[in-house]
C-alpha cells in the first residue's frame, strides 16, 4: 500500500495551460438491491479514502432502492438510475424491465462520460449491469467484486472485459481468466473483527462467559424457517445436553438443575416477525438466551459467538470466517443461481462448517450437530482453525490497493481538475 500512496503523492500532472496540478483519483461504485451488495461497496469506498483522503467517490444505484437511502447516509454522493431486476421466469413482465435496463444504461453512460472516472467498480446486483456496460463502452477500466462462490449473470457476461475480479471464495464455477482473478474475500467492516470479547458484552445481554454462545441469524430480515426450526429444537437441546451432563455426574446426584447444567446460551436475531414465539420457546425450556429482531451492533454478538446457525449469503460467510466461528449453515435454496448452497459447501469442504439443507431439515439434525460442535473440543478447535484460515479480514484494503494501482496505471485521464465530482452538474 505504501508504494501506491507514494505514487499518488508524487505524481503531478500538467494541465492544458502548462500548469502542474495534482490529479485526484475518482472512483464510481455500482451495486445494490440488497445490503449484501451495498455494504461491500461502502467498505471498499472507505478503504480507498484511507489510501488518499482526497479521493473522490461516487455511487450509482437504483432510484428509490435501498442504496438510495443508505449511501447518502454514509456521506457519499449518489446518482440514481432507472433499473429493475428480471423476473425469474420469462414472461411479458420482461418487456418493461428491458426498457428500464436500456434507460439505466443511457443514464449511466451520461454520468460516466461527464465524470470520467479512473475505475468503475461493480459489487453485484442488477443495478451494476448498466453501469459496468456503460463504462465498458466508454473504455473506462472496470473491476468486479463477487461475493458468492457462483457469480451472477451480469458478472458472467462481463467476465472477459474486466481488469480485475475480486472473489470472496475460490471456486471452479468462476468464469474469470486466471490473470485477472484474485481471491481476496469479501470486504467487511473493520469493527467485525476488532471488537473485543469482554465481560461488558456478556453483561449487556445478560449472558454468561462460562457458557458456549450460539448465535442464530437468518439475515437482516430474519428467516422464518430458521426461527421455526429453533423452536422445535428446544426440548431436544435440553434433553441432549442434560444426557451429556448426567454421564459426567456422580450416580448419587438425583436431581439436575437445568439452569446450572445447560452449558449453552443462545443469541437469536429473528427479523421483524417471530420474536415473541422464539422468546417463549427458549423461556419455557429454561434455555439461557437473548432474542431480538435485529442487532444494530452485530460486531458485539460476533465477539462472543462460539457457534453460528445461519444462512449462507456471501457477506455472512465472510464475516463468520473472518471471526473464525464454526458454523451450521442452512442455505436458502431459492437464492438466484443457488449461490447460498454453493457458498455453504465451499466452506464446509474446507472443514469450517456443516451444511443442513432446508428441504431435508429436521430439528434432530440441528441438535446433533450443535451438541457435537460444542462438546467435542477437538472438533470445535479444528473447525475454528479452518474458519480462520478461510477468513480474510483485510479484504477491503487489499481490494482498494489493487483498484488504486489500476487507476494509477491508467493513462486515459484527460480532465485534470482538482475534484471532478464537485464540478459535475
Amino acid at each position: 500500500m505504501r508504494k501506491t500512496i507514494q505514487r499518488q503523492e508524487s505524481n503531478d500532472d500538467v494541465d492544458s495551460n502548462g500548469n502542474n496540478e495534482k490529479i485526484n483519483k475518482l472512483f464510481v461504485l455500482a451495486g445494490g438491491g440488497t445490503g449484501g451488495h451495498i455494504y461491500p461497496a461502502i467498505a471498499i469506498a472507505h478503504s480507498l479514502k484511507r489510501i488518499n483522503s482526497e479521493t473522490d467517490i461516487v455511487f450509482i444505484g437504483g432510484r428509490g432502492r435501498l442504496e438510495a437511502t443508505i449511501i447518502p447516509e454514509k456521506g457519499f454522493k449518489f446518482y440514481p438510475i432507472s433499473v429493475e431486476g428480471f423476473p425469474r421466469k420469462a414472461t411479458l413482465k420482461w418487456i418493461p424491465v428491458i426498457l428500464k435496463m436500456f434507460q439505466g444504461l443511457f443514464q449511466s453512460y451520461k454520468y460516466l462520460k461527464r465524470l470520467k472516472p479512473d475505475v468503475v467498480i461493480g459489487t453485484g446486483g442488477y443495478v451494476s449491469g448498466p453501469v459496468l456496460f456503460a463504462a465498458s463502452l466508454l473504455r473506462i477500466p472496470i473491476v468486479i467484486q463477487e461475493q458468492n462462490a457462483s457469480p451472477g449473470l451480469t458478472n458472467r457476461i462481463l467476465s472477459k472485459r474486466v481488469k480485475a475480479a475480486y472473489l470472496a471464495l475460490d471456486s471452479d464455477d468462476h468464469p474469470f481468466p486466471n490473470n485477472i482473478k484474485k481471491i481476496t474475500g469479501n470486504p467487511i467492516r473493520l469493527e467485525i473483527t476488532t471488537f473485543p470479547r469482554d465481560h461488558n458484552t456478556y453483561n449487556k445481554y445478560n449472558l454468561s462467559p462460562n457458557r458456549k454462545t450460539v448465535f442464530v441469524m437468518g439475515g437482516s430480515q430474519g428467516a422464518k424457517v430458521i426461527n421455526d426450526i429453533m423452536i422445535r429444537t428446544c426440548p431436544l437441546i435440553v434433553r441432549s445436553i442434560l444426557m451429556q451432563e448426567s454421564h459426567k455426574r456422580s450416580p448419587q446426584v438425583e436431581k439436575i438443575d437445568e439452569m446450572n447444567t445447560i452449558p449453552l446460551q443462545i443469541v437469536h436475531q429473528t427479523g421483524k416477525t417471530g420474536t415473541e414465539n422464539v422468546e417463549d420457546a427458549y423461556s419455557s425450556h429454561d434455555i439461557p438466551h437473548y432474542v431480538s429482531p435485529f442487532f444494530d451492533q452485530v460486531e458485539e454478538i460476533y465477539s462472543i459467538a462460539d457457534v453460528m446457525i445461519c444462512r449462507a449469503g456471501g457477506m455472512t460467510i465472510s464475516e463468520v470466517t473472518a471471526c473464525g466461528i464454526p458454523t451450521i449453515f442452512i442455505p436458502l435454496p431459492a437464492a438466484v443461481g443457488n449461490n447460498q448452497v454453493s457458498n455453504a459447501y465451499t466452506v464446509a469442504n474446507a472443514g469450517a462448517a456443516v451444511v443442513l439443507e432446508q428441504d431435508n431439515l429436521q430439528p434432530e439434525d440441528v441438535v446433533a450437530e450443535l451438541v457435537r460442535i460444542t462438546t467435542d473440543e477437538e472438533s470445535y478447535q479444528n473447525m475454528k482453525t479452518a474458519s480462520l484460515n478461510l477468513g480474510r479480514p483485510k479484504a477491503s484494503d487489499t481490494i482498494a490497493e489493487s483498484i488504486y494501482n489500476i487507476a494509477c496505471s491508467n493513462d486515459s485521464i484527460k480532465n485534470p481538475q482538482q475534484s471532478r465530482v464537485n464540478n459535475f452538474i
